[in-house]
């Protein structure tokens, strides 16, 4: 089964930036989500939000 929460270190890769940008992305994310702190980003919420095609992205 492949792993659907995306977490600030796979922004890191897909986006190049630093472990500080991945962590304030993920927060505006969960900010457009009215997600909570607490709450995982998934897979497809993050490709949506960010318009990167699913398919490239590979969270092994």
């Amino acid at each position: 089964m492949e792993r659907v929460c995306v977490y600030p270190k796979d922004v890191c890769k897909v986006t190049g930036k630093g472990l500080q940008h991945a962590r304030r992305l993920l927060s505006t994310i969960r900010i457009a989500l009215n997600k909570e702190s607490h709450h995982f980003i998934t897979k497809k919420e993050f490709c949506d939000y960010t318009g990167i095609d699913p398919d490239l992205m590979n969270l092994d």
